[in-house]
């Protein structure tokens, strides 16, 4: 499989999108994979880390966010669900699974019921090592400062918004992988 034709596929490679979504996804896979280079003992899946860190995003054309050149009609929050159901069309269930999974520290059912978000009525936590992983990894690089790479305090404040339990993920996530 190769990522990048897939994201070829669907997004103008002349785009301002297309550069942000690839110059992102770059950053995240090489956190993710130099991050489980560090733990060998782990038994890592090194080439779906690489796919799927590349794929994460993909459904954000589906989204209006006019700072990133998306001008689709939902949410962008929804990016993740919807990009899982382009990955699952393609035929790749697990690449989906990081799509859907990797918003914020993951998304419970009862946030979304309790914020009204527009999301399916489920739970959105990434469950195996690469989906956390790759979670944690994507908390590091934010679409709109391509070349700069957040520390972890700017990290906790920026997740504190969504309540204790998503920094607690976070906290977990920076004993486990650093």
């Amino acid at each position: 499989m190769n990522p990048l034709s897939i994201i070829e596929k669907y997004y103008d490679t002349q785009s301002n999108v297309y550069q942000i979504l690839i110059k992102h996804s770059r950053s995240v896979a090489d956190k993710a994979s130099a991050i489980a280079k560090t733990h060998p003992e782990r038994k890592w899946d090194m080439k779906f880390i690489e796919e799927a860190a590349m794929l994460h995003d993909i459904g954000v054309m589906f989204c209006y966010a006019p700072d990133i050149d998306c001008h689709g009609t939902y949410e962008y929050i929804c990016h993740g669900y919807l990009g899982a159901d382009l990955l699952r069309k393609e035929g790749y269930p697990r690449h989906a699974l990081v799509c859907e999974r990797h918003t914020g520290t993951g998304i419970t059912l009862k946030m979304i019921e309790d914020r009204k978000l527009p999301l399916p009525h489920r739970d959105f936590l990434p469950i195996s090592p690469e989906e956390q992983l790759i979670c944690f990894a994507d908390k590091f690089f934010s679409k709109t400062k391509l070349d700069k790479e957040k520390n972890i305090r700017k990290i906790r404040e920026s997740l504190s918004k969504y309540g204790e339990d998503t920094v607690i993920r976070f906290d977990d996530w920076c004993k486990l992988f650093l």
